[in-house]
Protein backbone atom coordinates (compact mmCIF):
# COMPACT_ATOMS: atom_id res chain seq x y z
CA UNK A 1 0.00 0.00 0.00
CA UNK A 2 1.48 3.33 -1.07
CA UNK A 3 0.96 6.11 1.46
CA UNK A 4 1.15 9.78 0.66
CA UNK A 5 3.86 11.82 2.36
CA UNK A 6 1.21 13.49 4.52
CA UNK A 7 -0.11 10.09 5.61
CA UNK A 8 3.40 8.83 6.37
CA UNK A 9 4.14 11.96 8.40
CA UNK A 10 0.87 11.57 10.32
CA UNK A 11 1.61 7.93 11.11
CA UNK A 12 5.13 8.82 12.23
CA UNK A 13 3.73 11.52 14.50
CA UNK A 14 1.18 9.06 15.96
CA UNK A 15 4.00 6.60 16.64
CA UNK A 16 6.04 9.29 18.43
CA UNK A 17 3.03 10.20 20.58
CA UNK A 18 2.45 6.57 21.61
CA UNK A 19 6.15 6.10 22.36
CA UNK A 20 6.14 9.25 24.48
CA UNK A 21 3.10 8.06 26.43
CA UNK A 22 4.63 4.63 27.05
CA UNK A 23 7.92 6.20 28.13
CA UNK A 24 6.18 8.44 30.66
CA UNK A 25 4.04 5.65 32.11
CA UNK A 26 7.18 3.49 32.39
CA UNK A 27 8.59 6.07 34.82
CA UNK A 28 6.08 4.73 37.35
CA UNK A 29 8.05 1.49 37.53
CA UNK A 30 10.54 3.34 39.75
CA UNK A 31 7.77 4.29 42.17
CA UNK A 32 6.02 1.00 42.89
CA UNK A 33 6.77 1.49 46.60
CA UNK A 34 4.91 4.81 46.57
CA UNK A 35 2.08 3.33 44.52
CA UNK A 36 1.69 0.54 47.07
CA UNK A 37 1.77 3.05 49.95
CA UNK A 38 -0.86 5.20 48.24
CA UNK A 39 -3.06 2.15 47.67
CA UNK A 40 -2.74 1.23 51.36
CA UNK A 41 -3.59 4.79 52.39
CA UNK A 42 -6.78 4.83 50.30
CA UNK A 43 -7.87 1.37 51.47
CA UNK A 44 -7.09 2.08 55.15
CA UNK A 45 -9.04 5.35 54.99
CA UNK A 46 -12.10 3.57 53.62
CA UNK A 47 -11.79 0.61 56.02
CA UNK A 48 -11.71 2.96 59.00
CA UNK A 49 -14.90 4.71 57.91
CA UNK A 50 -13.26 7.73 56.30
CA UNK A 51 -14.27 9.25 53.01
CA UNK A 52 -12.20 10.21 49.99
CA UNK A 53 -12.45 13.83 48.80
CA UNK A 54 -10.88 14.61 45.43
CA UNK A 55 -9.99 17.79 43.56
CA UNK A 56 -8.06 19.12 40.59
CA UNK A 57 -8.33 21.73 37.85
CA UNK A 58 -9.04 21.22 34.14
CA UNK A 59 -8.04 17.73 33.02
CA UNK A 60 -7.09 16.95 36.62
CA UNK A 61 -10.66 17.80 37.63
CA UNK A 62 -11.76 15.00 35.32
CA UNK A 63 -9.39 12.60 37.12
CA UNK A 64 -10.78 13.73 40.47
CA UNK A 65 -14.34 13.03 39.30
CA UNK A 66 -13.26 9.72 37.79
CA UNK A 67 -11.88 8.54 41.13
CA UNK A 68 -14.96 9.56 43.11
CA UNK A 69 -17.47 8.02 40.71
CA UNK A 70 -15.59 4.73 40.63
CA UNK A 71 -15.65 4.59 44.44
CA UNK A 72 -19.36 5.31 44.71
CA UNK A 73 -20.22 3.19 41.67
CA UNK A 74 -17.75 0.47 40.82
CA UNK A 75 -14.48 -0.10 39.01
CA UNK A 76 -14.78 -3.56 37.45
CA UNK A 77 -16.90 -5.73 39.72
CA UNK A 78 -19.77 -5.19 42.11
CA UNK A 79 -19.01 -4.38 45.75
CA UNK A 80 -20.55 -2.05 48.27
CA UNK A 81 -20.59 1.62 47.45
CA UNK A 82 -17.75 3.61 49.03
CA UNK A 83 -17.69 7.30 50.01
CA UNK A 84 -16.01 9.34 47.30
CA UNK A 85 -16.78 13.04 46.81
CA UNK A 86 -15.40 15.02 43.86
CA UNK A 87 -15.12 18.64 44.94
CA UNK A 88 -15.04 19.53 41.23
CA UNK A 89 -18.46 18.11 40.41
CA UNK A 90 -21.03 20.47 41.94
CA UNK A 91 -21.39 23.44 39.63
CA UNK A 92 -23.63 25.31 42.05
CA UNK A 93 -21.10 24.99 44.88
CA UNK A 94 -18.21 26.00 42.63
CA UNK A 95 -19.98 29.08 41.27
CA UNK A 96 -21.42 30.11 44.64
CA UNK A 97 -18.07 29.84 46.40
CA UNK A 98 -16.21 31.36 43.45
CA UNK A 99 -18.61 34.29 43.36
CA UNK A 100 -18.69 34.91 47.11
CA UNK A 101 -15.12 34.02 48.14
CA UNK A 102 -13.08 33.82 44.92
CA UNK A 103 -11.76 30.94 42.80
CA UNK A 104 -8.92 30.27 45.23
CA UNK A 105 -11.48 29.07 47.78
CA UNK A 106 -13.65 26.76 45.63
CA UNK A 107 -12.15 23.60 47.13
CA UNK A 108 -11.09 24.75 50.59
CA UNK A 109 -14.63 25.83 51.53
CA UNK A 110 -15.90 22.40 50.55
CA UNK A 111 -13.15 20.71 52.56
CA UNK A 112 -14.14 22.84 55.57
CA UNK A 113 -17.77 21.80 55.22
CA UNK A 114 -17.40 18.16 54.23
CA UNK A 115 -14.04 16.97 55.57
CA UNK A 116 -13.67 15.13 58.87
CA UNK A 117 -10.72 13.80 60.84
CA UNK A 118 -9.65 10.51 59.28
CA UNK A 119 -10.79 11.47 55.76
CA UNK A 120 -8.37 11.61 52.84
CA UNK A 121 -8.01 14.48 50.38
CA UNK A 122 -6.61 13.39 47.01
CA UNK A 123 -5.31 16.25 44.86
CA UNK A 124 -4.48 15.80 41.18
CA UNK A 125 -2.22 18.42 39.60
CA UNK A 126 0.21 18.42 36.70
CA UNK A 127 1.98 21.58 37.92
CA UNK A 128 1.16 21.75 41.64
CA UNK A 129 0.97 25.52 41.39
CA UNK A 130 -2.79 26.17 41.72
CA UNK A 131 -3.63 28.32 44.75
CA UNK A 132 -7.02 26.66 45.14
CA UNK A 133 -5.32 23.29 45.66
CA UNK A 134 -2.89 24.73 48.20
CA UNK A 135 -5.80 26.23 50.13
CA UNK A 136 -7.63 22.90 49.99
CA UNK A 137 -4.54 21.19 51.40
CA UNK A 138 -4.34 23.74 54.22
CA UNK A 139 -8.05 23.24 54.99
CA UNK A 140 -7.51 19.48 55.09
CA UNK A 141 -4.69 19.92 57.58
CA UNK A 142 -6.93 22.10 59.76
CA UNK A 143 -9.61 19.38 59.62
CA UNK A 144 -7.04 16.71 60.63
CA UNK A 145 -7.37 14.92 57.31
CA UNK A 146 -4.59 13.15 55.45
CA UNK A 147 -3.50 14.29 51.98
CA UNK A 148 -2.41 12.25 48.95
CA UNK A 149 -0.80 14.30 46.17
CA UNK A 150 -0.72 12.99 42.60
CA UNK A 151 1.56 15.46 40.86
CA UNK A 152 3.65 16.12 37.79
CA UNK A 153 6.80 18.08 37.06
CA UNK A 154 9.49 17.71 39.71
CA UNK A 155 9.85 20.78 41.88
CA UNK A 156 6.09 21.27 42.20
CA UNK A 157 5.11 23.93 44.78
CA UNK A 158 2.88 21.31 46.46
CA UNK A 159 5.73 18.81 46.62
CA UNK A 160 6.54 17.65 50.12
CA UNK A 161 3.33 19.02 51.65
CA UNK A 162 1.24 15.85 51.56
CA UNK A 163 1.31 12.75 53.72
CA UNK A 164 2.26 10.93 50.55
CA UNK A 165 2.90 12.01 46.98
CA UNK A 166 3.46 10.42 43.63
CA UNK A 167 5.12 12.71 41.10
CA UNK A 168 5.27 11.93 37.39
CA UNK A 169 8.37 13.69 36.05
CA UNK A 170 8.17 15.40 32.69
CA UNK A 171 6.91 18.61 31.15
CA UNK A 172 4.11 17.50 28.79
CA UNK A 173 0.78 17.96 30.57
CA UNK A 174 -1.00 15.32 28.48
CA UNK A 175 1.65 12.69 29.24
CA UNK A 176 1.48 13.44 32.97
CA UNK A 177 -2.31 13.17 32.91
CA UNK A 178 -2.11 9.83 31.10
CA UNK A 179 0.22 8.52 33.81
CA UNK A 180 -2.13 9.93 36.47
CA UNK A 181 -4.90 7.81 35.01
CA UNK A 182 -2.71 4.71 35.35
CA UNK A 183 -2.07 5.65 39.00
CA UNK A 184 -5.80 6.16 39.53
CA UNK A 185 -6.60 2.73 38.12
CA UNK A 186 -3.94 1.11 40.32
CA UNK A 187 -5.56 2.69 43.40
CA UNK A 188 -9.03 1.60 42.30
CA UNK A 189 -7.83 -1.94 41.67
CA UNK A 190 -6.47 -2.09 45.23
CA UNK A 191 -9.80 -0.81 46.59
CA UNK A 192 -11.72 -3.37 44.57
CA UNK A 193 -9.56 -6.22 45.85
CA UNK A 194 -9.88 -5.02 49.44
CA UNK A 195 -13.66 -4.67 49.32
CA UNK A 196 -14.53 -7.62 47.08
CA UNK A 197 -17.74 -9.32 48.23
Amino acid sequence: MNLSLDEQALQAQCKRQVESAVSTVNLLLCQTDRLASAARLVVETLRSGGQILTAGNGGSAAEAMHMAEELVGRFRTNRRSLPGIALTADGTALTCIGNDFGFDCVFSRQVEGLGRPGDLLVLFSTSGSARNLRRALDAARAARMRVLLILGREGSPLGGLGDLEICVPGEATERIQEAHQVILHILLDAVERAFAS
